[in-house]
């Protein structure tokens, strides 16, 4: 006679974590801190545009070549794409989940007002798909030249940058994603910190001053090229 055996079919650990919203918001947070390193290292490699046209080239080069001879060329430029493509799909689609569970949690209005929260929090949803299509324009102009003003070069960067911000709409979009991103930058931070953990009474005050200074680091740090383009000062 045949006996019949019972298998207990439990849930991983990684998709219990993912199915819970204390996982998303870790993986929100952990993407989102890759996502803010890229961005550190990717205002600095833009402000070379202001040492000039060989500078930025050779910069723009260099990003081709880097880890050779160990890697193929392109390779460890593709290795960064992928890692930011999955960054940001994962916090993308955290965002959005976590979004949807917070609706369905509150279906009709709160009783009692609550603290009116700030506006980077408040437009932290809308800043998020500002950037989203932000950066589909961005590849199109400056990766692909599908949108690209002017006539795209490949291998110079430096005129690439200078024809799209000698147009106003590209002036426009990339200033006000800009600025998006500042703020994404200051509530993301912040929020990401108490996620981790990092957050205590005494440590606060340090991460919001550091938040705030990320911020404004970057969101100037971007912004000063198309302005630069505008004035004159980069041509």
């Amino acid at each position: 006679m045949a006996l019949a055996t019972r298998t207990d079919r439990r849930p991983s650990l990684t998709r219990t974590l993912w199915a819970s919203t204390i996982g998303k918001k870790t993986v929100m947070a952990l993407t989102g801190l890759i996502m803010l390193g890229y961005l550190v290292a990717h205002m600095y490699g833009n402000l070379k545009i202001f040492f000039g046209p060989d500078s930025f080239n050779d910069y723009g080069h260099w990003l081709r070549v880097m880890g050779e001879p160990l890697l193929h060329e392109k390779w460890g430029l593709w290795i960064v794409r992928v890692v930011l493509v999955v960054a940001v799909v994962l916090h993308g689609v955290c965002a959005y989940q976590l979004s949807r569970r917070d609706l369905a949690a509150r279906p009709s209005r709160y009783v009692h007002k609550r603290p009116r929260a700030s506006y980077a929090t408040r437009t932290m949803r809308w800043g998020g798909v500002i950037l989203a299509l932000f950066i589909v324009w961005h590849v199109l102009d400056l990766t692909t030249g599908t949108v690209h003003p002017g006539g795209f070069q490949p291998g110079r960067p430096y005129q690439n940058v200078v024809d799209t911000f000698s147009t106003w709409y590209g002036n426009v979009v990339y200033i006000i994603a800009m600025l998006a991103l500042g703020l994404h930058v200051r509530h993301g931070f912040w929020s990401a910190a108490q996620t981790l953990g990092a957050g205590s009474a005494t440590r606060d005050r340090l991460l919001r001053t550091t938040a705030d200074l990320l911020a404004l680091v970057l969101t100037a740090g971007f912004i000063a090229v198309p302005v630069a383009v505008m004035t004159g000062v980069v041509s």
